[in-house]
């Protein structure tokens, strides 16, 4: 599951700015995105949080679990989601509230509809100002049906903030009232409250006792006394006895009227057919389907699983939303990158391979860009720009994606930098790096495991060269004695590999960091295998002498062979 964009570590409003290593990724991928935020949260970026968009290899668990960094968020996309965009702080209403507080809640904010919830929070539906406005209008002016109201009595009481005198055991209960206002003499009031239904009538009059006397005498169900008129003690009494309910406010007669009017209760008006969005609703499927909805003007968003509330937006809020901030570590091209990163706002990149793909931003941005052999390099290099001291806990994370991607400096791609780095930082982690290194290439043999799809795709990178969609992968052992059990399944896996990612040619590079030597499995074209000029232990596989690194020396090669023989077309 998605992990949503908020935090109770920055300010209210703010989003995190993600930093993110490649797809597939390994250890310095994965160290280097921690450590750079952790840099980047001291310094200049505040709200930087590491993340991934793949699951860590063994590994990197165990640099995990030794250095007691937890393990960054898992982000499968960083698209944009109905629970990004929505307005979190929502008006609401209750199926119980009147009209009257409901209009008042959509005048006070300039809304048109209002999401309808229960006391959990629950959404039960829509209501919208059209809807409202026909319960204050009655659809007739004829006979009974111009003056009924369906309402409480204690909605009544609530909107007229009138001092309730005397109230029934059923005054939160619905009911269809009668309004009458006392405008006759004694006797023709008494007369129309003698021919109607005593359970149902409202009656709203000012400081004419006859008729409240009348009125308690009579058991109607509630009375209304304007202008701030305190009926007698016998009044109330007699209230008491036949089950009429007094209130008293200060407001004429005219306007309490007009009032009760909006006392009914919007539980008749609330729809339930309308359009709704789960949190984890993507921007792109939001936006076909309102499509074919012309006539709504705002959507809630709930939770997935509860339907609780979560948040509303507008169709404006659609419109140039507030995109993800990403930092790309150890890639700069959009193939390599998580999902949804071509409509992210990329802040920066910090990297050490080659540029290339078509990573494309609107706006200038910080490319660090070094000829070093890790991207922990350039991490530990910047810390020390910054005369800052990593924890324990960073500074062994520097040290693992510097030993990772170089294979503890032997890698042809090693410089004076990764050196001076790596002794640095171990000093501050306090480790022994030849120990480190035995302890940290032991613990994650994927072929030992036995897990193919794991040792295929746990370091895997595609490239696009000359037309070809390209797939090389890396694993390092301790000798190879684990690949020659697996070497059947291994190919199988690449084939299935080009199949499901439409691939022209799917590599495979197990390095043996204590010979610093590599076996290259391939599946490709015979015309692509047939230029591979490296010993050959089948027409698959090739023995690769002093060759260990996939960026300086492996990738290079095979970009030479397809450069010879271009792709074109489809």
């Amino acid at each position: 599951m998605r992990v949503p964009e908020t935090s109770p570590l920055f300010p209210k409003g703010a989003r995190p700015t993600w930093v993110m290593g490649h797809k597939n990724p390994d250890t310095d991928a994965i160290c280097s995105a921690l450590a750079y935020a952790d840099l980047l949260s001291q310094t200049r970026v505040p709200t930087a949080v590491a993340a991934c968009c793949g699951p860590p290899n063994a590994r990197t668990e165990w640099v995990l679990q030794m250095s007691g960094v937890s393990r960054p968020r898992l982000l499968s996309d960083v698209n944009l989601r109905a629970g990004d965009i929505c307005r979190r702080e929502v008006s609401t209403a209750r199926p119980t509230d009147s009209v009257i507080e409901a209009y008042r809640e959509m005048a006070a904010h300039s809304y048109r509809s209002l999401p309808v919830v229960n006391g959990e929070g629950i959404l039960l539906g829509m209501l919208a100002l059209q809807d409202l406005l026909a319960l204050l209008i009655p659809e007739s002016d004829q006979g009974d049906f111009a003056r009924q109201v369906t309402t409480s009595t204690d909605n009544v009481a609530r909107v007229l903030e009138a001092d309730v005198v005397h109230l029934t055991d059923s005054s939160s209960q619905e009911q269809d009232f009668l309004m009458m206002v006392a405008g006759s003499s004694e006797p023709v009031m008494q007369e129309r409250i003698g021919r109607l239904p005593k359970e149902k009538l409202l009656i709203i009059t000012g400081d004419r006792v006859g008729v409240q006397l009348h009125a308690v005498e009579a058991g109607v169900r509630c009375l209304v006394i304007t202008s701030g008129f305190r009926p007698s003690e016998a009044i109330i009494h007699s209230a008491s006895k036949n089950g009429t309910s007094i209130l008293v406010t200060n407001r004429d007669t005219a306007s309490t009227t007009q009032l009760i009017r909006g006392a009914r209760s919007i539980h008749s008006a609330v729809s339930t057919e309308f359009m709704s969005f789960s949190s984890e609703a993507k921007l792109q499927a939001i936006k076909e389907k309102l499509k074919s909805n012309r006539d709504q003007v705002l959507f809630p968003v709930c939770d997935p699983e509860s339907n609780r509330l979560v948040g509303v937006f507008s169709r404006a809020d659609l419109v140039n939303p507030e995109r993800p901030r990403l930092i790309l570590v150890d890639h700069n091209e959009f193939s390599q990158a998580v999902s949804g990163a071509d409509e992210a706002e990329i802040v920066e990149v910090l990297d050490h391979h080659r540029l290339s793909g078509n990573l494309v931003t609107k706006e200038p941005v910080q490319f660090i860009n070094k000829t070093v052999g890790s991207t922990c390099t350039i991490v530990g290099s910047a810390f020390r720009g910054h005369s800052i001291v990593p924890s324990r806990s960073i500074a062994i994370c520097i040290c693992a994606g510097i030993i990772s991607d170089t294979l503890n400096l032997t890698s042809p791609t090693t410089t004076d930098e990764d050196r001076s780095v790596l002794e640095w930082a171990s000093m501050i982690a306090g480790i022994d790096v030849d120990k480190f290194k035995e302890d940290f290439f032991s613990a994650g043999s994927v072929l030992r495991s036995s897990n193919i799809a794991e040792a295929v795709g746990s370091d895997r990178k595609e490239f696009e060269e000359s037309g070809y969609r390209v797939s090389i992968s890396q694993v390092e052992e301790i000798g190879f004695d684990y690949f020659w059990p697996a070497r059947e399944a291994l190919q199988e896996e690449l084939r299935t590999l080009i199949k499901e990612q439409n691939l022209d040619l799917a590599c495979l590079m197990i390095t043996d960091i204590t010979l610093n030597d590599s076996l290259l499995l391939i599946e490709a074209p015979v015309e692509i295998r047939q230029k591979i000029g490296y010993p050959r232990k089948d027409s698959h596989l090739f023995v690769l002498k002093g060759v260990v690194s996939r960026k300086k020396q492996l990738f290079p090669f095979i970009g030479s062979i397809l450069a010879e023989n271009p792709k074109t077309g489809g």
